[in-house]
Order: structure tokens, then C-alpha cells, then sequence
């Protein structure tokens, strides 16, 4: 696909200030006007800490432009949650696929990427090489 249609992105976490959080930076550091669309799906439907399948899927959706969705998690039962999703076949958009990447660096590298036009394979590895990103 091409930068007309951009890869989603989706950042799953445990709490929703968190999630918004990180979408925001992401998207303010891919320089405010990032064309990948971005959704958080945080916390639980009640507005209380753990994960949502409800919210997830919604979040999909809400992103999906046809080129793919790349989702990105915090921590290990939002893996557990997107991946039976994904095992169920038919809850989330044809394309979407589970990110191994750390969250904020790989929410920024995910968004950064998707934004230049690069579809879903280039996208999954930028935001996995952000494991390499050394902070000394």
C-alpha cells in the first residue's frame, strides 16, 4: 500500500492514560500530523486497569485502512488478549498482526514508519528494532 493508505496502529495497555498517552507522544513526535491513523485501547470499558477484547477490537476497526494493523502491547496478558483474538480469525480487520516491541519506543518508530507510507512489514520491524535503542 502506499502512504494514501497508511498501516494502523493500535497501543494496548493496562490503563487508558497510559495508552492515550503514548498515542499522543507518538503521534506528536512523528510530527503532530501523522498520517497513520492511531487508537488506544486502554484499561477496561469501565475506565479500571486490565485489557479489553471489546476495546481492542473497536480500536482495530477504527484504524484499519485496508494496508494492515500493527499492534503494539505493554504488558503479558495484553499479549494473551490480542493473540486469542487473533486465533478467533474473524474479531479483528484481515492484516492485523501482534508487534513484539517495546511500547513507547516501538509506538514511536510504528507511527514515525507508518506515517512515511511503509506497509506493515517495515512497520513491525521498525517498531521490533526499537529493542536495539541503547539509552548510554
Amino acid at each position: 500500500m502506499s502512504a494514501d493508505t497508511p498501516v494502523g496502529i493500535v497501543l494496548v495497555s493496562h490503563s487508558r492514560a497510559v495508552a492515550e498517552s503514548v498515542a499522543e507522544l507518538a503521534t506528536g513526535l512523528a510530527g503532530g500530523d501523522a498520517k497513520a491513523p492511531v487508537a488506544a485501547a486502554g484499561g477496561t470499558p469501565d475506565g479500571g486497569l486490565g485489557t479489553s477484547a471489546e476495546l481492542i477490537t473497536e480500536a482495530a476497526r477504527t484504524v484499519d485502512r485496508g494496508a494492515g494493523v500493527a499492534v503494539l502491547v505493554d504488558l503479558g496478558s495484553a499479549v494473551l488478549t490480542v493473540k486469542a483474538l487473533l486465533a478467533e480469525g474473524d474479531e479483528l480487520p484481515e492484516g492485523t498482526r501482534l508487534v513484539d516491541a517495546p511500547f513507547l519506543e516501538g509506538a514511536v518508530a510504528a507511527v514515525v514508519t507508518a506515517s512515511a507510507g511503509a506497509d506493515l512489514d517495515a512497520v513491525a520491524t521498525a517498531a521490533a528494532e526499537a529493542y536495539s535503542y541503547r539509552k548510554e
